[in-house]
């Protein structure tokens, strides 16, 4: 088979040739031209961003017939010979396939006779992760005291894996992911020396189905370069990758937003018949809604958009969403790319996101809607009682007795926090028109409300925490406080809790607070009078008798009590 894989043929021979690590070339090439590198190193970093191909290439370089160099000539016999695996010194072994501690040993035996070749012995070990403990603990001393012409090199995916006694032996370099138009660069190298035309939009959705990998890229470029007949085209990419076009992810994002959910749910039908994968279709529409997000910010980031091209569609579609939209649609999809991992059924979790992202935003622009529309109805209605009780004070001016001082009449000061005043009367009211249901209603929505309140305003959830719903209405909330003291410190904070009770329950309610051992004589009284009307009925006459009703237009319904 004469055929080599792109990822073959092209693997980096010199440091130039590494994309995306300068910060890790330039450091290698600067301690090789001063003679300054160390024994052990330890390259990790995702796979496919070039910790093998720069081992080698160190090797290479240190051991140039024309070093100390920054860069191996690739032309001596000793480049050749380690570019080929002829020479012995420099050892490839894969710890995935040799974890124990005979292996380490055998090393550790061997490390002590000089090289045969070259000046110094290299040993690069992939995948070290894999090796066991006891292996490791093998290894140790003669990494931290090597001959002087013997160098290591370890290469990891997973460095967490690795014991610190091993990494702190080590000068360590974490390669990164590739960012994408580095990806696009190389492969356009590559496509012009091997004669192949690629679309940059090809190109493009090959870097980013390849998440920072070269070595991926390159493989599914080779993959998609079979499909394909003479050029490389966008759909033959995505039909190799199980990608999505960029005209169905437009198609979706506008069905969502315009709150078409039969053909979103259509087209998502439709993909998953014609084979494409469902987490493939998440991850794109992620990254579209992404740039979607990022263009409509602030389009002069253009450049840096990964998944989706500039065309007028796209402009119009970014236009017309909002951005609060577009952030909750890429949440919705994060959870559900999470979900879909552990599931066989992963169209109902993407089907079920589709349903949320589109009623979602819907439905909190109506509760937005309502809640101000309630809002506004409350505060009118306040107004026109505060405007008849006005009026009413004006058609009965009420004389004023004079005093000895000759200073003018202070408003009763506010009673001290302690002295809570029970309005018994408003109480009362709410348990003549209490209903079981409306109790039970806030009831269930009681623990969330208190955690959204303690979110919200914690000194407000500090007056009420100690509190249990006691009454309900259609208009009016009973609360029971442990404390007598928090009723007082509760009026401070009545109208921010009853704010976050109405967004939770949805409707608007005022809470009416009472010390719990006087809400129990409350309801006990309540509880006789029912079973006794006699009682009732003398109460009727006393509210009656013109005395209390002259008490109540002076003082109010709140701070009247009728004795006998």
């Amino acid at each position: 088979m004469s055929y080599q894989a792109l990822y073959r043929v092209w693997r980096p021979k010199n440091f130039s040739d590494v994309v995306g690590q300068a910060h890790i070339t330039r450091t290698l090439q600067n301690a090789i031209a001063q003679e300054k590198f160390s024994h052990a190193y330890l390259f990790s970093g995702p796979r496919g961003t070039g910790k093998t191909s720069a081992a080698k290439i160190f090797a290479k370089t240190i051991n140039c017939e024309h070093a100390p160099t920054t860069e191996a000539c690739n032309e001596c016999a000793a480049c050749r010979g380690i570019q080929d695996g002829s020479i012995s010194d420099v050892i490839e072994i894969d710890a995935a396939s040799n974890t124990s501690v005979d292996d380490i040993r055998e090393i550790r035996d061997k490390v002590k006779y000089a090289s045969s070749s070259v000046p110094y012995k290299v040993y690069i070990i992939d995948e070290v992760h894999m090796i066991s403990v006891n292996a490791f603990n093998a290894l140790l001393k003669t990494l931290e005291e090597p001959p002087k012409h013997v160098v290591f090199i370890l290469a990891t995916t997973e460095p967490h894996k690795i014991p610190l006694t091993i990494i702190s032996r080590c000068q360590r370099f974490d390669f990164k992911p590739i960012g994408s138009r580095a990806i696009v660069d190389r492969m356009q190298k590559i496509i012009d020396a091997e004669n192949i035309t690629v679309s940059p939009e090809a190109l493009e959705t090959v870097a980013l189905a390849a998440e920072g990998g070269m070595r991926d890229a390159l493989s599914i470029l080779d993959q998609a370069i079979s499909y394909s007949d003479d050029t490389v085209e966008l759909d033959d990419v995505l039909a190799v990758t199980g990608g999505v076009s960029q005209q169905i992810l437009t198609n979706i994002v506008k069905e969502m937003y315009h709150k078409n959910v039969q053909q979103a749910l259509n087209l998502l039908d439709d993909l998953i018949q014609h084979g494409k994968d469902p987490a493939r279709f998440v991850f794109d529409l992620i990254y579209f809604l992404r740039d979607l997000l990022l263009y409509k910010s602030a389009p002069s980031l253009e450049n840096v958009l990964e998944r989706a091209r500039i065309d007028s569609e796209f402009k119009q579609l970014s236009a017309n969403v909002h951005v609060e939209w577009i952030q909750d649609a890429i949440m919705q999809l994060n959870q559900c790319q999470q979900e879909i991992k552990w599931t066989n059924s992963p169209k109902v979790f993407i089907e079920i996101s589709i349903l949320t992202i589109t009623n979602r935003y819907h439905e909190k622009q109506q509760a937005g809607d309502v809640a101000d529309s309630e809002e506004i109805t409350r505060l009118t209605n306040k107004l026109a009682q505060l405007e008849k009780e006005i009026n009413t004070l004006k058609e009965r001016p009420v004389t004023a007795t004079p005093t000895k001082s000759s200073e003018p009449r202070k408003p009763p000061a506010r009673a001290m926090r302690n002295s809570y005043k029970i309005p018994y009367e408003k109480i009362r009211n709410v348990l003549q028109e209490a209903k079981k249901a409306a109790l039970k209603e806030v009831q269930s929505e009681w623990g969330g409300f208190l955690n959204k309140l303690k979110t919200t305003n914690a000194p407000a959830h500090a007056t009420i925490q100690d509190s249990k719903p006691a009454a309900a209405s259609d208009k009016a909330l009973v609360v029971a406080f442990k404390y007598e003291i928090h009723c007082s410190l509760f009026l401070d904070n009545q109208e921010i809790v009853e704010s976050v009770l109405s967004n939770i329950i949805g409707k608007q309610l005022e809470i009416i607070p009472i010390p719990d051992n006087n809400w129990k004589e409350l309801r006990n009284e309540y509880i006789s009078i029912q079973e006794h009307p006699a009682s009732a009925s003398k109460n009727k006459e006393q509210e009656k008798d013109p005395l209390v009703e002259e008490a109540r237009k002076l003082v109010g319904d709140d701070l009247l009590e009728i004795h006998d």
